[in-house]
């Protein structure tokens, strides 16, 4: 069946002389793997130019029944980033989130709130000038609501500790040790009341950025089966956090 679908870069890897086989998002059918041949030869116009981190995606591809790889009959630029592949914080958060992608979302089907969510944040991210820097600790929180774990927080305003095996927000400090302290419970909090719009207003020390982070990290694989090592998590330490 020959089908259109927009479509979010997750993963390529080198398939034979001159093709790719690409991990791709897509608002239609979800999480599928496409092989894009001839993508590295000369004659390609640079296709696989088309197939780095998170980059948006027109296809039209040959979707077939009960098969684990689709063929791609031709791929175009959605809709061109601005800043990101030029700025190398940006383009380093690109990377990290797109590895959290590729390893947390596995469904092949189509999820098209999960898909705007993505899209429509990564073309705000591209463009903001203010409040940026916390922009990948925003979507990690997001996500997890797409996910089915989104963190209860708004039970205790201060003088709390968030249970990473509940994933709550708890007045009482945990006898397990698997919870986040008060300054950085707070910070989750305040955190989870923000807009896209309003990450401007979300300043934090680089340590609490770096707290945080790993509050959401450690959140993550505790409710995602399997999900292995983020290989660029220390990418994402040196250049940015």
């Amino acid at each position: 069946m020959l089908a259109s679908t927009e479509g979010i870069v997750l993963h390529f890897i080198k398939y034979g002389e001159s093709s790719v086989i690409a991990t791709i998002y897509t608002r239609e059918f979800g999480r599928q793997s496409y092989i894009l041949n001839a993508a590295r030869s000369r004659k390609s116009k640079n296709k696989a130019g088309l197939l780095q981190s998170l980059f948006l995606v027109n296809l039209e591809v040959y979707q077939r029944q009960a098969h684990d790889i689709h063929r791609i009959k031709e791929i175009k630029p959605l809709q061109s980033y601005q800043n990101i592949p030029f700025d190398i914080k940006k383009s380093t958060q690109a990377i990290f989130l797109s590895e959290i992608l590729y390893k947390t979302i596995h469904e092949q089907e189509s999820y098209p709130e999960l898909f705007d969510f993505v899209k429509n944040a990564l073309l705000y991210f591209d463009l903001m000038e203010d409040g940026w820097q916390n922009f990948h600790l925003y979507f990690l929180f997001r996500l997890t609501e797409y996910l089915g774990f989104l963190p209860i927080t708004r039970e205790y305003a201060s003088g709390a500790w968030f249970d990473l095996q509940k994933g709550a927000v708890v007045k009482s400090e945990p006898s397990h040790p698997v919870f986040a302290e008060k300054k950085v419970t707070g910070q989750l909090i305040n955190l989870s009341l923000l807009k896209i719009n309003e990450l401007s207003q979300f300043s934090v020390s680089r340590s609490m950025r770096e707290d945080l982070l790993a509050v959401l990290m450690d959140y993550y694989r505790i409710h995602i089966e399997n999900l292995g090592e983020i290989k660029s998590l220390n990418v994402l330490k040196e250049v940015f956090v």
